[in-house]
Order: structure tokens, then sequence, then C-alpha cells
């Protein structure tokens, strides 16, 4: 199975980035697994211009979204990371997502699976983690893709979330969920 992970924390070092790599190093012992720190790259927001409409699905903004939404489109499975911003995912992958305009027809058409691993520094009752969980459920219901798993850390400190009881075991669960 091809597995994408998209690392939407500018924190390398941060609570998203630890979670996404354990869980890249699970998975890579028996998939292919490929792990894009997206906000080291160079990414911008979508501008309307239908242009992608009109050329077979392909972004013409001078940036590397093209690439993404092209792995995207060849991986069996993806999983987002993020930490929370203001109620949301980060702002870069946002930018990604918003991409998907350029082939959500095809998309529409495509098996995948997905999962979202989201990290804040609140506690697990806040909105925030519902937000995110509800607009990945609407996109995942949308293409018409499969929903394997949404897992939320409260964690502040860097490597904080790794520290936490079951972890592990919770990790290890969706890899097996978004594997199968």
């Amino acid at each position: 199975m091809k597995i994408l992970i998209l690392n939407g924390s500018p924190r390398l070092h941060g609570n998203t980035s630890k979670v996404v790599r354990t869980m890249d190093s699970m998975l890579a012992q028996e998939h292919t697994v490929e792990l894009l720190d997206i906000c080291s790259m160079q990414l911008s927001g979508c501008v309307a211009c239908d242009a992608c409409k009109a050329n077979g699905g392909h972004c013409v903004r001078p940036d590397e979204s093209d690439a993404v939404i092209r792995k995207i489109a060849e991986a069996d499975a993806v999983i987002f990371g993020t930490p929370v911003y203001w109620w949301g995912m980060s702002a870069q992958l946002k930018m990604v997502v918003d991409k998907f305009y350029s082939q959500d027809s095809q998309f529409k058409t495509m098996k995948k699976k997905i999962g979202v691993v989201v990290t804040g520094a609140n506690g697990l009752d806040d909105p925030q983690y519902r937000l995110i969980d509800e607009q990945f459920r609407c996109i995942a219901e949308y293409l018409h893709w499969d929903m394997a798993f949404s897992l939320a850390f409260a964690a502040y400190e860097p490597g904080e979330v790794m520290q936490q009881e079951g972890i592990l075991a919770q990790l290890q669960d969706a890899c097996e969920k978004i594997a199968q």
C-alpha cells in the first residue's frame, strides 16, 4: 500500500511532527510511505482562476502544490497531520486542501482512505478538535473517500504528546486502520 503523510506543522520538532513521524516509522515496516513536511515547501493559496479546470487539473501557480496534489492522487491513503491554529487546521495544510479543487472531479473517482491527526494545547473537550474532525469528514464524504481514523491529542510543549499514556497503542491502531 502507498501511504502519503502530510505534516502540516511548521514546528518540525513539535507534537504533530512527532506523531506523524512515529506513524511513518510504524507504517514503513510494511508499506511504501512518504512523509511531506509541507511547511517547508513553496505553496500558495488557490486564487480561483479556474485555469486548472481548462488544463486537465493542474494548478498553474508557480509553486509545489501541483506536485503535492499529484502525490495525493497516486497514494492509496493519506494521513493529514495538523496542529490547531485558531480552531482549524494550519494555514499551510489548508493551502494544500484548497488545491483539491484542481482535481475534485478526478479525486471523486479514486478510492482512498484518509486519517487525521490533530494536536492542540487545549483539553480534548474544546470544540477545536470537533471542528477540524468535521471538516475532514465533510471532505471525505464529498470525495467519496473512507475516513479510517481521526485522532486528537492535547499537548503543548514540544514532545509532550509522546509522553502520554497509551499513545503508541493509539497510533498503532490508527496505522492498522489506514492500512486495511
